[in-house]
């Protein structure tokens, strides 16, 4: 059977994240503080729409760019948004996982290199490599701040795409204006396709988003549903750019995925009607419950948004800490190395859980802190 697999599926493993997936499956009552997506419920409203979307046979395929409505729904607030932005056009992905895929697809000769910060999201580094291209992660430890200086420094004659994810996972980190800014400008001036992952903008707990492309209208903006609304497993992302762009991403959604599924579209039009305050409220108490009960333990960075925090293992390498808290609390968290980094210092901790089970998280991690063995 190995002769039938190519040299590319030899390149990188399984993801770290399913592999604790599939080990909470089989514990029984555990802290688990490592699954990426909401812990409420698709909102009311949303379940609605995508009830009567299969009750009236909206089932089949849609255009490939998505359901015109739902285009004309995102047209009509990108307007709003970039006003000056007249080269800029929209459709629906297969998720945000799905457009970054297309992205990839469609920027990456062989050799082509694409810098990110690490950490960074577990999807970026294989899936260069998967396109033929070459990652350049750019180290931002300790406080995870963003140092445009230090993505200047790498760009060379083979540079093709900066991606940019602010609010980030896995560390949680929302860049500032002026780390904005810098980075949209240099992407800019350097002609290289900045690839904004939007994904977690509705979780930001200290200040406004910001996205780059305020500043820089040829930056690709990739967002959708699944974070937002709950709808991790519906796949409705949104990808938005420059328009020759974005026309040969939906070549290459013909070939691979199609179209988004029309039921959730559906359930994506009507998530505009469900004010998402309140959840947005209960996840920056959950944030700042976790800061308060092990800020004094552990070195958080600065956990802004999204639903993460990326703390530095206080002990031992991070999948030594991460084996320990596994053996002894049932608790599953996910090692940064090689899945969010080069480095395996740091953990990933997710606060979409419930209440009981961040306050169990904070008993089991101090305990781990202060007794290693």
């Amino acid at each position: 059977m190995k002769h039938w697999l190519s040299k590319r599926a030899a390149l990188f493993e399984s993801s770290g994240i399913r592999k604790v997936f599939d080990l909470g499956a089989k514990l029984e009552n555990p802290i688990n503080l490592s699954i990426g997506q909401p812990d409420f419920d698709v909102p009311g409203r949303v379940r609605e729409a995508m009830i009567e979307a299969i009750n009236t046979k909206k089932g089949g395929y849609t255009p490939t760019q998505g359901l015109g409505i739902l285009r004309e729904q995102w047209g009509e607030k990108l307007r709003k948004q970039y006003p000056h932005h007249t080269d800029r056009n929209v459709f629906l992905t297969s998720g945000t996982s799905g457009g970054l895929v297309l992205t990839m697809l469609v920027a990456l000769d062989p050799g082509d290199e694409v810098i990110f910060t690490d950490p960074y999201f577990v999807m970026y580094d294989p899936l260069v490599t998967m396109c033929g291209g070459t990652s350049v992660p750019i180290d931002v430890y300790p406080d995870f701040k963003i140092d445009v200086d230090k993505i200047a420094a790498a760009i060379t004659p083979r540079t093709k795409v900066i991606i940019f994810n602010s609010p980030a996972n896995p560390t949680g980190y929302v860049a500032t204006r002026a780390e904005i800014e810098a980075v949209a400008l240099l992407a800019k001036e350097k002609n290289i396709l900045l690839v904004s992952d939007e994904i977690y903008s509705m979780f930001c707990y200290d200040a406004p988003f910001i996205s780059p492309a305020e500043f820089n209208p040829d930056v690709l903006v990739l967002d959708g549903y699944s974070k937002t609304h709950a709808m991790t497993g519906w796949r409705v992302g949104v990808a938005h750019g420059p328009a020759d762009f974005i026309e040969q991403m939906l070549k290459f959604q013909q070939y691979t995925f199609v179209c988004a599924p029309q039921v959730a579209q559906w359930g994506a039009l009507a998530a505009t009607e469900v004010p998402m305050d309140d959840y947005v409220a209960a996840y920056k108490r959950k944030r700042d419950r976790l800061v308060d009960g092990i800020g004094d333990l552990y070195e958080l960075g600065n956990p802004a948004g999204a639903f993460y925090m990326f703390p530095k293992a206080p002990w031992g390498t991070a999948s030594e800490f991460v084996q320990k808290a596994i053996e002894r609390y049932s608790m599953l968290i996910i090692p940064g190395g090689d899945v969010f980094s080069r480095r395996d210092t740091h953990f990933r901790l997710s606060y979409a859980a419930s209440d009981e089970t961040i306050e169990r998280g904070i008993e089991a991690l101090r305990r781990l802190a202060k007794d290693p063995d």
